[in-house]
């Protein structure tokens, strides 16, 4: 049987932002409010989830007219459950690093240490001038939030901890109590961030996010985080986001896909995309991960058809495992109803993932 640290691990999108995964106007029986938010939560906890994660965003638009607040609402989910770890999204330029540290310590002890954060680099430069945020270049933002990074860690480990930063200066700062350990996980994005959110991964991240992607893809993407990582001593892990249609037919869950794409959104997605187009090229090589998307691409907002996990759960176990021999340690996913979706998927598609991972175990073992 597979030990329970290699076991790819399963997160969901919590759904605290109005309009669903998908930018369509198809029907989604999916809530943002926190009723709706705690019952998932606990079916996720119940049925093989290890982890959700909570979005940030300030500014409506794009079909998401309402949004709670990250870290708050991380912490509402994390009192409705018991094992669950929640990843509460933060935005260096609104939070400052002692905030966010002091933040994160406190609701570590309040849950027993089940609250990791993600750092996000920021793609919506239209939110930043709405809050009179300085908008940075793109390499300038991954930059910062390397930095951002580091004082968290500092924070959280040493006494008397000083920095003299570009964006940040600490002096003889020691905040207690300091987070149980193991230290809360630090995840970062990588959607638009091409070279720069690789770099940065390899020097200080615990988990990097991947945007929707083919085995192909995401392998090239693991290998060169994964050797930069080893040549800094340092060890990365690796997420990749899915949007995920499990149907008891290939055809059923084919016309949900269609029937998203049919229904979408064009101003929305049109709008949506100017934006992320924008953050992805303009990494210096061009190629953060939404250059290349297309439009049915970006209907949802992580490229998350292309990992295609679409399908009946015999396929869709398949297919994970396939993207689990690319490099990736966690499924990031999203769905269409989210309450109803998310139990379908951890009774009928996390078992035979288990099935498929115990199975490769014995034949590694009557290898040897």
């Amino acid at each position: 049987m597979s030990s329970h640290s290699d076991a790819i691990k399963f997160a969901y999108w919590v759904p605290n932002v109005s309009g669903g995964l998908v930018i369509s106007n198809i029907e989604q029986r999916t809530g943002w409010d926190i009723d709706y938010n705690r019952k998932l939560a606990q079916i996720a906890e119940a049925n093989g989830f290890d982890y959700a994660l909570s979005q940030i965003r300030f500014t409506a638009g794009y079909g998401a007219d309402n949004q709670h607040e990250s870290v708050s609402f991380s912490h509402a989910l994390l009192a409705a459950t018991t094992t669950l770890k929640v990843i509460a999204a933060i935005l260096p330029g609104p939070w400052n690093p002692a905030l966010a540290a002091k933040q994160i310590a406190t609701i570590n002890h309040l849950t027993n240490g089940r609250v990791s954060v993600n750092v996000v680099s920021g793609w919506f430069r239209g939110e930043f001038a709405a809050i009179g945020e300085l908008w940075l270049d793109h390499d300038e933002r991954y930059r910062r939030s390397e930095e951002f990074i580091r004082a968290l860690r500092g924070i959280w480990t040493e006494d008397s901890f000083t920095l003299k930063g570009d964006f940040y200066r600490f002096t003889n700062y020691s905040m207690k109590p300091k987070p149980i350990e193991p230290l809360p996980e630090i995840f970062q994005g990588g959607g638009g961030g091409g070279g720069a959110a690789r770099d940065m991964a390899s020097r200080v991240s615990d988990w990097y996010f991947t945007n929707g992607n083919t085995p192909e893809e995401i392998r090239k993407q693991v290998d060169d985080i994964r050797t930069k990582a080893k040549a800094n001593g340092h060890k990365v892990r690796i997420s990749v986001n899915a949007f995920a249609i499990a149907r008891e037919s290939e055809q059923e869950a084919r016309a949900v896909l269609d029937e998203i794409i049919a229904k979408a959104n064009p101003e929305a997605v049109q709008g949506f995309a100017d934006q992320v187009k924008n953050a992805g090229k303009a990494s210096p090589e061009g190629e953060g991960n939404w250059a290349k998307s297309s439009l049915e691409d970006l209907v949802q907002y992580n490229d998350g058809f292309r990992s295609n996990l679409i399908g009946t759960p015999e396929q869709i176990a398949e297919r994970i495992l396939k993207l689990k021999d690319a490099g990736a340690d966690l499924i990031l996913l999203g769905f269409l109803h989210f309450q109803e979706e998310v139990e379908f998927f951890g009774k009928r598609v996390i078992p035979l993932v288990r099935e498929l991972e115990a199975a490769r175990d014995r034949e590694l073992v009557a290898a040897e």
